[in-house]
């Protein structure tokens, strides 16, 4: 056998085993979450966190945005996340490029991400093209797939700045025409049901690839390109904003995408709106500790004396979030208070 059958074969059997997404009504975590509550440390954190969240739900004048950072989405809470915005119980997604592009989108298109094997060298798998996020892996040549993909996509469209919203907007447009492989990805659900999703660092991901190619290429050809203006992102979250008034936040995780969402309390005062409310919901789950002083930005408390979040109605969940997301999202959607909440379908905002 000679080598590089060996490494298709070596290849094939790291790449065996599906990472399987939950599902929001797959479970009922509502007697899970109702012991949790009478018992102590990150327990009751997790339910008093689904108390809180059930409350923004429950609100019939609050928006509520989600927030994802980390790898939770090619650990299986990718359709969590999609369900939500299907049911109604999420308006607006600020998230890292990673999670919408290399883990959402990348699956849309037909790929999948894998349980990992243990004791695997890393350097064997560069050798054999994969790549590993902790204990997940990813297939490099479906990744750069992606990319090509993104390139495409790039070309198609009218060379002029974007927000990482407006292009995002785009690949849910494209899903939706028919390129999908896999149904009912987060990216093309919020594109039908008017969800805008924003990548204040969309660069850092699988798009990023596919951006730079399409300028080198254009620029080599003496040709126009298309850029993402991440100042129009700040603008256009700001402006759901001021048109949301009572806003939740249900945070995975921490880093850009949560002190984006949060900034926009502090923008709205700068540009003259001082009646905009702090976020009057917030809920975090984070494993990041407070003692190196970062905290992913800082604790919902801290945040208050930014003016960007509210203290009443704030409960911060050390835990890795794929342990209690499931239950939280679950909670929720078996309570059922999202039934009576009306889709605000914010993107129409953007409409020309």
């Amino acid at each position: 056998m000679n080598a590089d059958v060996q490494k298709t074969n070596r290849k094939a059997e790291l790449l065996a085993r599906t990472v399987e997404h939950v599902a929001i009504d797959q479970y009922d975590a509502r007697p899970v979450i109702d012991a949790m509550r009478q018992m102590s440390f990150t327990s009751r954190d997790t339910a008093r966190a689904a108390d809180i969240w059930s409350m923004s739900l429950e609100d019939a004048g609050c928006s509520t945005w989600l927030t994802l950072a980390g790898s939770t989405s090619a650990g299986g809470c990718m359709h969590i996340y999609r369900d939500m915005v299907k049911y109604g119980m999420i308006d607006v997604v600020v998230a890292t490029g990673a999670s919408i592009v290399d883990m959402d989108f990348f699956e849309a298109l037909g790929f999948k991400h894998y349980q990992a094997q243990s004791n695997v060298d890393d350097r064997d798998l560069r050798d054999l093209y994969i790549d590993r996020i902790y204990d997940t892996y990813i297939d490099e040549e479906e990744l750069q797939n992606c990319d090509g993909t993104i390139f495409e996509i790039c070309e198609s469209l009218e060379p002029r700045p974007y927000s990482s919203r407006e292009f995002i907007h785009e690949m849910g447009k494209w899903l939706a025409a028919g390129h999908a492989k896999k149904p009912g990805s987060l990216i093309q659900t919020a594109y039908e049901e008017g969800v805008p999703i924003f990548c204040p660092a969309f660069t850092d991901s699988s798009a990023g690839f596919g951006l730079v190619k399409h300028q080198v290429q254009r620029m080599k050809a003496g040709k126009p390109y298309l850029t993402i203006d991440s100042v129009a992102d700040f603008r256009e979250l700001t402006d759901v904003k001021i048109a949301a008034g009572t806003t939740g936040l249900f945070m995975v995780g921490g880093g850009v995408p949560k002190n984006f969402a949060q900034d926009t309390v502090v923008c709205a005062e700068i540009l003259g709106h001082e009646d905009v409310e702090m976020h009057k919901y917030a809920v975090q789950i984070t494993v990041a500790d407070v003692r190196d002083g970062a905290c992913s930005s800082s604790t919902l408390k801290e945040a208050c004396s930014w003016g960007k979040v509210d203290v009443t109605w704030e409960q911060m969940v050390f835990a890795e979030a794929s342990t209690v997301v499931p239950l939280i999202a679950s909670d929720a959607w078996h309570r059922g208070s999202w039934k009576q909440r009306e889709k605000r379908r914010w993107a129409k905002l953007f409409d020309r």
